[in-house]
């Protein structure tokens, strides 16, 4: 078997059959305030965002050019940010875990839900990451603590 194909195939079973499901929370308000609360709580967490990345309107921007007729999200945005106490911590443990960094929070409207917005970030696998996923729990909890 040629070496090539031998790393695929090894790629292939190294890859999980599948991925954990990301961590959401939906909140009745309006899409605006509960993105002004999440950039707050990030930022009164004393984290800096590193890139806002605005994916609903890309999505929709290019949604002719590359054959949608989908709208997907009324609105969509990633936030990505790094703590640098918490990266140390996580990197130490297993420096792979850099694949990770920035961590992210991201929150959606759907055309079929208005009203409804969706904020979660993925979950981190279990072990050292833990202190990410109780990070990003965190913040997500404190910006919809109103709703």
């Amino acid at each position: 078997m040629r070496p090539a194909r031998l790393l695929a195939l090894a790629l292939i079973a190294a890859t999980p059959a599948h991925a954990e499901p990301p961590v959401t929370v939906t909140v009745t308000g309006s899409y605006d305030d509960v993105q002004f609360d999440i950039e707050n709580a990030i930022t009164d967490a004393g984290l800096v965002i590193d890139s806002v990345n605005h994916v609903g309107d890309m999505l929709e921007r290019t949604k002719a050019d590359v054959g949608g007729s989908v709208t997907i999200f009324t609105h969509a945005e990633t936030y990505n940010f790094c703590s640098a106490e918490i990266s140390r911590q996580v990197m130490e443990a297993d420096p792979l875990n850099l694949q990770h960094c920035p961590y992210r929070i991201f929150l959606m409207e759907r055309p079929d839900a208005p009203g409804e917005v969706v904020v979660g970030h993925p979950r981190y696998p279990e072990g050292p990451m833990d202190a990410v996923n109780a990070l990003l729990d965190g913040i997500i909890a404190d910006a919809l603590a109103g709703y």
